[in-house]
């Protein structure tokens, strides 16, 4: 990457950066980024094998979308504590014990984001703390549904369907 990348758009929870960069074959190469502070994924299991998804409007394309409860990194933040406290905001749930389980990248082609996917058990229900304008409902399901829905494509958002097959892996191995 270039030393120094030109600043194209900065807005508050990301930026986007231009970097020139020498090819291989000694031209100039310029790429468009986005550099994001990162976030965190939660999977909130409950008693009797459920699991809370939530129902949530996406703008960028124009639909809810079934998903894990999420949140945006503040910064300096540790990824735990966005956790617990996405988890409150989104479900209203309160977890007894919150477990990091990987980090992966999301779309490194065009986006630095590191995702941070936590398992939070010992879930107490509680009223949400929604931010403004956010159209967030939660979604108990068995772990058998939540399932069917990453293989039929009911759910279609990555960090969801990397979370539950994640951790679905997981359950076989245990």
């Amino acid at each position: 990457m270039s030393e120094d990348p030109e600043e194209l758009l900065a807005t508050r929870r990301f930026r986007v950066v231009r970097h020139r960069q020498p090819g291989p074959d000694g031209r100039e190469l310029v790429r468009d980024t986005v550099q994001h502070p990162g976030a965190v994924a939660i999977l909130p299991l409950l008693a009797g094998d459920q699991v809370c998804l939530i129902r949530n409007y996406r703008i960028a394309v124009g639909k809810t979308l079934i998903e894990l409860p999420a949140g945006t990194l503040e910064p300096d933040e540790d990824p735990a504590v966005t956790a617990y406290r996405e988890l409150i905001e989104e479900t209203g749930y309160r977890a007894d014990s919150i477990e990091k389980l990987r980090e992966f990248t999301m779309s490194p082609g065009i986006l630095n984001e590191r995702m941070y996917l936590f398992l939070a058990q010992g879930l107490t229900a509680g009223p949400t703390a929604l931010e403004a304008g956010e159209q967030i409902d939660s979604l108990v399901v068995s772990w058998s549904d939540a399932m069917r829905m990453v293989y039929d494509g009911t759910i279609e958002d990555a960090k969801t369907l990397v979370g539950l097959m994640h951790y679905d892996h997981l359950r076989s191995q245990q």
